[in-house]
């Protein structure tokens, strides 16, 4: 049953989004509900999938080192339930959101065709599928991005493909490297690595696998390969972007979490050159995509700023190489995601409903569009990190990993940064939130109140501002269950 589930996670959302062409001249209704139907069955299957025992199915043995296959434990389902609810009820959002524009069998066919993807990686048993998976997804996710087909789109949609596909590459000459130094490039927590072959070339690896989570990194907007997110987000669809930052630049730290924890291993990288450039360019992206935000004036820009930074929170506590730190980051993969799908969907509620994509041009319209610009509130405070929302929990975890790692420097450095981020953090999205509910005495003429996007756009924002809320206020049967993945690295 196990094995069913598995296959059809992937399946059904790639025949979906391969078949919806076929809706072409249909009502938009039939179109809705057929990706409505596809969405909430894709979501029951990975229920289904989280209940059931772990399990592995080889689909295609080409050589004895080059096989197919998946395998669920319990990094897959963490990164699947992200991304089939966040797909969800992003998908439902996107139903009103395009209705305004045209080429919607277009886009919702490449959204089903990268979620199946995503499973297909998140499902992976070794670093060969994984791969294969990591460059489909990009592909199938660089037309989210040119979905407008203007000049600016296309060339976005470029530079977010020639970025990846050169991240992989780097990810590609790692694999290289370590089908030579392992005894299989099965995910193993611990690592793979052959002592013996390896004994002598242990430089070489590591210079290899440092080069192959920059690569992967591309994806996560790890500096220096970081640029294309703030191209791309502020002329994708909202829709687009949501996915795009909270679920699909996920696939980048699930790369790096496969490359170092179970194909190499941390006991190998611990106290390294590696750690120690890995942790400097984690958090030189931290603080540099939060003083980017906070100068940053158009909306979406400035939440695509603010993703280059939160997902190297992510990587840092990966980086850390401790259980803590991988604690921290897990809890922040769930985290992150649940605000910026939010927050995004708020960008879009309001350059559709209010007509304004800059954050200087929301000041009073808190009475506009009050449900949306509160949901925007709270998710707000919760990525800034403010006790009992859901950012507090994981940057706490972040912070104690650094300060109980015993790393030279980066012990105290790590939870400075993060500090200051958070300032910064607060000081790009807060004054949103103050200008749009207390605007002053001198505030100009506002248009009136308006339906926000009706139930189909503020109820899937109100459900996500409620739970990053909810996750931190009951955040100890998650912390629990992810404590034990964190332990189970090592």
């Amino acid at each position: 049953m196990t094995n069913l589930l598995m296959c059809l996670v992937i399946l059904l959302p790639l025949a979906g989004g391969a078949a919806l062409p076929l809706l072409r001249g249909r009502s938009k209704r039939t179109l809705h509900l057929c990706v409505l139907a596809i969405l909430v069955l894709e979501a029951a299957a990975v229920t289904g999938l989280l209940l059931s025992p772990a399990s592995e199915l080889t689909v295609l043995a080409m050589s004895d080192s080059l096989v197919l296959a998946l395998r669920m434990d319990g990094v897959s389902r963490l990164f699947l339930a992200v991304a089939a609810y966040g797909y969800l009820l992003t998908g439902i959002y996107a139903f009103r959101y395009l209705s305004h524009g045209g080429r919607e069998i277009s886009f919702y066919a490449f959204f089903l065709l990268s979620l199946g993807t995503l499973a297909g990686m998140d499902l992976s048993k070794n670093l060969v599928t994984m791969y294969l998976f990591f460059e489909a997804l990009t592909l199938l996710s660089m037309p989210l991005v040119l979905h407008d087909r203007t000049k600016e789109s296309i060339q976005a949609a470029l530079k977010y493909l020639f970025y990846s596909i050169a991240g992989a590459f780097l990810g590609l000459a790692a694999i290289f490297f370590l089908s030579a130094y392992s005894t299989s490039l099965d995910f193993r927590a611990g690592g793979n690595l052959d002592l013996g072959k390896l004994a002598g070339h242990e430089n070489v690896l590591r210079v290899a696998v440092f080069l192959g989570v920059i690569g992967f990194g591309a994806k996560a907007g790890l500096y220096p390969l970081h640029g294309w997110l703030p191209t791309a987000h502020p002329v994708a669809p909202a829709p687009a972007s949501a996915v795009l930052s909270g679920i699909i630049a996920k696939a980048g730290v699930l790369a790096i979490l496969r490359l170092v924890y179970f194909c190499v291993g941390a006991d190998f990288l611990a106290g390294t050159w590696v750690q120690t450039a890995w942790l400097s360019l984690a958090l030189l992206t931290v603080f540099m995509g939060s003083m980017m935000a906070y100068r940053e004036k158009v909306f979406k820009k400035r939440l695509a700023y603010s993703t280059v930074s939160q997902i190297s929170y992510v990587l840092t506590g990966l980086f850390l190489l401790t259980p803590e730190g991988a604690l921290g980051g897990l809890l922040h993969v769930v985290f992150h995601a649940t605000i910026k799908l939010c927050l995004f969907l708020v960008a879009g509620s309001v350059i559709v409903n209010a007509g304004k994509t800059r954050v200087d041009e929301l000041r009073g319209y808190g009475r506009v569009m009050p449900k949306t610009l509160w949901a925007f509130t709270i998710a707000s405070l919760a990525l800034i990190g403010i006790p009992p929302a859901s950012g507090f929990v994981s940057k706490w975890y972040l912070a104690g990993g650094a300060l109980h790692s015993g790393l030279p420097v980066f012990s105290w450095l790590a939870p400075v940064i993060l500090l200051v981020s958070a300032l910064l953090t607060a000081g790009y999205l807060l004054p949103i939130s103050i200008d749009a509910f207390f605007p002053g005495k001198d505030c100009p003429a506002l248009p009136p109140k308006n339906d926000e996007g009706g139930a189909r756009m503020w109820v899937p924002v109100l459900i996500l501002s409620a739970l990053t809320l909810l996750f931190g206020i009951f955040s100890a049967p998650l912390v629990n269950a992810l404590s034990a993945l964190a332990e189970g690295l090592f």
